[in-house]
Formats: C-alpha cells, structure tokens, sequence
C-alpha cells in the first residue's frame, strides 16, 4: 500500500494531512521563512538556502523574497535561474525549470490542484500534476502556469498569462487563456 506521500508524487489522489506530509510542507515553510529574511547582501546564504530547499539547481541561481512554496523538494531548477519578487511555486508535484529561465515578479506556478466533485473536493483530498518548462524561458509578471502543463524551449509567457494548455517551441503566448501570438524566429 502506497503511502501519502507516494500517491502524491505518483500524480494520485492523496490526504495533505497526513503527518509526514504536514512536517515535511513545515520544514520548507521555515526554510523559505529564513531565505525570506535575509539582507540583500547575504548572497551567500541566499543560495545555500536555495539549494537546501529546492530538490536540484544549477550553480548560478537568484530569487528575490518573498518567495513561497510547499515542499522545495519537488523544484529543479537549471543554470542561471533567476525569479523576481513575490514568485510562488506550489510544488506537490514535480517542477522543473531549464537553463536559463527568468520569472518577473508576481509569477506563480502550480501543480497542486483538486477533485471536481464537490464531495470529494470536500473531504480534503486533493491531487498534482507536474509542470515541466524548458531553456531560456522567460514568464511575465503576473503570469500564472496551471498544472500539468508543459512549456517548450525559447518562450516568452507575456504578463498576466494564464496558462492552461501546453506551449510550444520558439513562441510567445499571452492572454486568459494564453494563445500563440507569435513565433520566435530563432
């Protein structure tokens, strides 16, 4: 029998009150309370919180506080990554983030998301989808990425985008729901 934790990383239907899963979202909510603590001089330790929190990184990484997550654990991040003030990644599932990828402010992600049956929405349960964005992505502020959903490499999320259907290659998308707008000429 899979435990809460595993149903949850497994994409499954899961209880967010299981024990384990309550200290495990407590120890990130500490170390992102930290983080979001130090100076604008405190680099150093900056990125070691960083790579404390998130799951991989890449050598050269920036986030500007505040910043907020679930567990940490379930963000990879690639070379030279760098999200603005007031990013939120809700992270239950995998998020991974290529190499050099920029998040302006305001940006949020998601791969927590809930049952449509009102009964079962009610009881707690909930369940994830990971998000996956390739290199040299930029997001827009504002912008937010839905679960499940996968973003190809060279693109640009325009400002308040919401993202709701996968995205592909060399494009920019923009809007509520976000649509192509443009091919990037590579």
């Amino acid at each position: 029998m899979k435990t809460e934790k595993e149903k949850m990383l497994d994409g499954e239907l899961y209880n967010p009150a299981d024990p384990e899963l309550a200290s495990e979202r407590e120890e990130a909510r500490r170390k992102t309370r930290l983080y979001n603590q130090t100076s604008e001089t405190e680099t150093n330790q900056r990125t070691q919180l960083l790579k404390e929190l998130f799951g991989s990184t890449g050598k050269d990484l920036s986030v500007e506080p505040n910043f907020r997550c679930d567990y940490g654990f379930n963000i990879h991040v690639g070379e030279n990554f760098y999200a603005n003030f007031d990013c939120v990644i809700l992270d239950v599932c995998e998020v991974s983030i290529g190499d050099n990828c920029f998040l302006a402010p305001g940006v949020h992600i998601y791969t927590a998301t809930h049952p449509l049956n009102p009964y079962e929405r009610n009881s707690g349960i909930e369940y994830a989808k990971p998000v996956a964005i390739g290199n040299n992505v930029w997001i827009g502020g504002r912008a937010v990425i839905n679960p499940g959903i996968n973003i190809g490499n060279n693109v640009v999320i325009a400002s308040g985008a919401v993202v709701t259907k996968d995205v592909p290659d060399n494009v920019v998308v923009g809007g509520n729901p976000a649509k192509v707008i443009k091919q990037i000429e590579i």
